[in-house]
């Protein structure tokens, strides 16, 4: 029985994490089919490594509080039990809640661009695509705010 609340805890976890999906510059949602965007010209300046962080949801840590507090109430007997209980929920919800941002967190870039017009724009976006100095890029900027830079 132990053992089965475990593996199931462990696989919500697990598919928990997939639920955050990549916004690659390849990538769109279905709502922005037929969307136009503004397209400008530029050149990158310089190219940063950052990391995104996936969405918050709470999961891991309640996830990880009832497996740490079925795990905890194992440990001695009597009021033990209890004690394990509690630190088992705590310990279990901080582990559980690390697990669900490690497993969202992606590799990201900022990107300077010198725009032809001679302003300058910082861009996030998801490293899917590879970038140095120098490079002639297009700036494809969304009417909902969502600025991607591609070769």
């Amino acid at each position: 029985m132990k053992a089965n609340l475990a593996a199931i805890a462990a696989c919500a976890v697990i598919l928990g994490a997939c639920a955050y999906p990549p916004a690659t510059s390849r990538d769109y949602h279905a709502y922005q089919t037929g969307d136009a965007q503004a397209i400008q010209f530029g050149v990158v300046e310089s190219v940063r490594d950052v990391r995104l962080h996936g969405p918050n949801t709470g999961f891991g840590g309640a996830t990880g509080s009832v497996v740490g507090m079925v795990a905890g109430s194992h440990v001695g007997g009597g009021s033990g039990q209890f004690v394990g209980a509690v630190v088992g929920t705590l310990l279990g919800g901080l582990l559980g809640s690390s697990m669900e941002q490690a497993a969202t967190e992606r590799p990201g870039i900022e990107l300077t661009v010198l725009m032809d017009s001679g302003r300058y724009m910082a861009v996030v976006q998801e490293a899917d695509e590879q970038f140095k100095s120098g490079d002639r890029v297009r700036v494809l900027i969304a009417g909902r705010g969502q600025t991607r830079v591609t070769h």
